[in-house]
């Protein structure tokens, strides 16, 4: 039997239509250029969405894939492995962390963070110390819990009635965290900077300020670090930059570098809730996916690899507001590391996804934070070179788009 020739039309006919993906289908990587069925070649600045932090087929990742391959792929939590053993003693001997659980993923790692700081909280003081406390235009998941904990009304719409005991304040707003917390809020959760809000950093004085405000009431401070975490704002984590250490950090995306692999890390106290039986995953830190893991936290945890991430972002922030002050498209460009967002002026709101079909239209690859916002988070370690002609590539989709004229 020959096989058939798949074509975007393919997915149409015969995927779930829940995602719009773009007419071209990369077929290899190789560190920060991609090429499609058609050879074209692209610079990626999108990254699998901050996912490939070490770019494509990463020859050290490869080989501590292959060499597990080779050996033992699962287990089930019945038994444990020494992958998963020894990328937790990793993780807590970098962080401030004491215990780790794996999942597949950013949301089933936060969907384990919420139920432990409700189990937690019943633990220590009972069933009333339940609410948990969000922002506006947060993101923390897909799974019906997730989707209701963040911020987004749209992403809940039609899939109601969403969990209770969920409450939302302003990000960057003390006031109106102030506002909502109360001695039944069990945990406060939020993102460093928010990503699919618009890639707007926390403040450090609002960070210290939850902190302040969880501990007042007896309340755990939940970080997810999905986006920001494994030397994407060049830390290994986010919340290493500011004086605020949370009780619960979340994890994945570019733990995994594109194999499916998400933690949750928190403290001995708060651990001691999930206990047996309470909480689980099938292929939850799988031999393969620590393996890689493992290989991952080698390669980034390293001070001079976390240096190059924010040389590279001044790099990256000095071409964009060149591009800037030709065509006047952004009112600021902001972000920390290779986590990047230019956010499009009055004149240009809701049109960021014409900017990505530009830039893709001359072969970069950038990524939107909603519809006003162009997002970038390339490899960690993209070559100068391939910024600087990503940028030309990208000012070229500007270029175009601001021919055509804004369509507000």
């Amino acid at each position: 039997m020959t096989e058939k020739q798949v074509t975007r039309e393919v997915f149409d006919a015969v995927m779930v239509p829940n995602y719009n993906p773009q007419k071209v289908i990369p077929v290899r990587g190789e560190g920060s250029r991609i090429w499609d069925q058609a050879d074209k070649e692209y610079i990626d600045f999108a990254g699998g969405i901050a996912v490939t932090a070490l770019g494509h087929c990463h020859p050290r990742l490869v080989n501590a894939l292959s060499q597990q391959a080779q050996t033992l792929w699962h287990l089930s939590n019945v038994f444990t492995n020494e992958p998963a053993l020894k990328l937790a003693q990793k993780l807590t001997e970098s962080t401030f962390a004491d215990k780790a659980f794996f999942a597949n993923s950013g949301a089933e790692a936060n969907e384990a963070a919420f139920k432990l700081v409700r189990k937690y909280s019943y633990d220590h003081v009972g069933p009333e110390k339940n609410e948990i406390i969000s922002f506006t235009q947060s993101f923390h998941g897909r799974t019906l819990f997730t989707v209701s904990v963040g911020g987004q009304p749209k992403y809940r719409k039609g899939f109601e009635p969403a969990p209770g005991g969920i409450r939302h304040a302003e990000f960057n707003d003390l006031a109106s965290v102030e506002a909502v917390i109360s001695d039944k809020t069990c945990a406060v959760v939020l993102e460093p900077i928010q990503g699919e809000g618009g890639i707007i950093p926390a403040t450090p004085e609002f960070l210290r300020g939850v902190r302040a405000l969880c501990d007042k009431h007896q309340a755990l401070l939940v970080f997810d670090e999905v986006q920001t975490g494994v030397g994407r704002t060049g830390h290994l984590y986010a919340y290493m930059e500011y004086d605020v250490v949370p009780d619960i950090l979340t994890s994945a995306k570019a733990l995994g570098c594109g194999f499916p692999m998400g933690a949750m890390l928190t403290t001995e106290k708060v651990a001691k809730s999930l206990v047996f039986g309470t909480h689980g995953s099938t292929s939850g830190g799988n031999p393969l996916a620590c393996a890689v893991a493992n290989e991952i936290i080698d390669i980034i945890n390293d001070p001079t690899l976390l240096k190059g991430v924010s040389d590279k972002n001044k790099r990256f922030i000095d071409g964009l507001n060149a591009i800037n002050a030709k065509y006047g498209i952004f009112k600021e460009v902001r972000g920390k590391g290779l986590l990047i967002g230019g956010a499009l002026n009055d004149e240009w709101q809701g049109q960021a996804g014409r900017f990505l079909q530009a830039g893709l239209a001359e072969g970069v690859m950038v990524l939107v934070a909603g519809p006003n916002v162009i997002r970038m988070a390339p490899s960690l370690i993209i070559p100068d070179t391939d910024i600087e002609q990503g940028l030309a590539l990208l000012e070229k989709g500007i270029e175009k788009v601001v021919s055509e004229g804004s369509n507000t």
